[in-house]
Parts: structure tokens; C-alpha cells; sequence
């Protein structure tokens, strides 16, 4: 392989990756009038990563208190087994 086609491939990579992680990114961020609600969410039905897996849809349990769902705000605390996960609290 020449060495330009190894420059070309490698920016590619990094252009994928950056759009990878903006995607993420954006996916995190929240949706209004929504809250993130732990330990409801069915196998293979969490709506984003935890510590134990990156993507959404890779719960392996029910109930797992780590894994969470968006639902409407004031609606987890309702549920039993339901936890609000507090947000981060935003860099200045």
C-alpha cells in the first residue's frame, strides 16, 4: 500500500469517527419534556450505553438498575423499581 492511500484511509477513519462520536453526542443530550428513567428497561429495550456496553438496545436483563429509557418527566417515579438518573451537571 503507498503511502498516500495510508494518509487517505487514515482521515477517512478519523472523518467516520468524528461523525461517530457527534452522533453520540447528540443522542445524550436529552430530549425536552423527557426524563431518563433507570430500572425499568427490558433486555435488549435501554435506550442509550452504560458502563457495561456502548449502544442502545444491548440491555442483557430486565429491570437492570444501571440501564434507563426516556419517558415523559414526572412518569418514573410513578413506576416501581424506577429511578430518575440526575443529569450532569454542565461545564463552564
Amino acid at each position: 500500500m503507498s503511502e498516500n492511500n495510508r494518509i487517505v484511509q487514515t482521515a477517512l477513519t478519523g472523518i467516520m469517527a468524528l461523525g461517530l462520536v457527534a452522533a453520540s453526542s447528540s443522542a445524550m443530550a436529552g430530549k425536552p419534556g423527557m426524563e431518563k428513567c433507570m430500572g425499568i428497561a427490558k433486555a435488549g429495550q435501554n435506550d442509550c450505553g452504560t458502563s457495561k456496553h456502548a449502544c442502545a438496545g444491548m440491555a442483557k436483563t430486565d429491570a437492570d438498575k444501571e440501564e434507563w429509557l426516556y419517558i415523559p418527566e414526572g412518569s418514573c417515579n410513578k413506576i416501581v423499581g424506577g429511578t430518575v438518573k440526575a443529569a450532569k451537571p454542565k461545564a463552564k
